[in-house]
């Protein structure tokens, strides 16, 4: 007895406690420490996303399944998170693939557009990796 009302007591403070924590930063993806390498969060994010992609070239053969559209938004997410963080010359290039990976992460988008959006995003995100390299 005296455990639950332990537990009914604490509870509240607990559940209020992450409320604010969660609240208090815009977070987009999960893991990872918002100190990390923006540049480093970012990269391995694209070759995340990469390893379930088609080569460069063969886009049109791209099929868009959950996995891929999961991984793709889950670049997204940390794009929007850590990609304003990068170096000022490749602001560009992140504005382009949260354009493109907006687009992307979802399954509603024609294959067409999905195409062409994918194409859009491997320019810019060839451009992050390279300028974080």
């Amino acid at each position: 007895m005296k455990r639950l009302v332990t537990v009914a007591l604490i509870l509240p403070v607990l559940l209020v406690g992450c409320q604010e924590d969660a609240s208090s930063a815009q977070k987009y993806s999960t893991g990872g420490d918002p100190t990390d390498s923006p540049c480093a969060r970012v990269v391995s994010a694209i070759g995340y996303a990469g390893l379930m992609l088609k080569p460069k070239g063969q886009e049109e053969q791209q099929y868009f399944e959950d996995a891929v559209i999961g991984r793709l938004a889950e670049l997204r997410g940390i794009t929007l998170q850590f990609g304003d963080r990068l170096p000022a010359s490749l602001h560009a290039a992140v504005q382009r693939v949260k354009e493109a990976t907006a687009g992307l992460s979802r399954n509603d988008v024609p294959h067409e557009r999905q195409v062409a959006l994918l194409k859009q995003y491997r320019t810019a995100a060839d451009q992050i990796v390279a300028g974080c390299a």
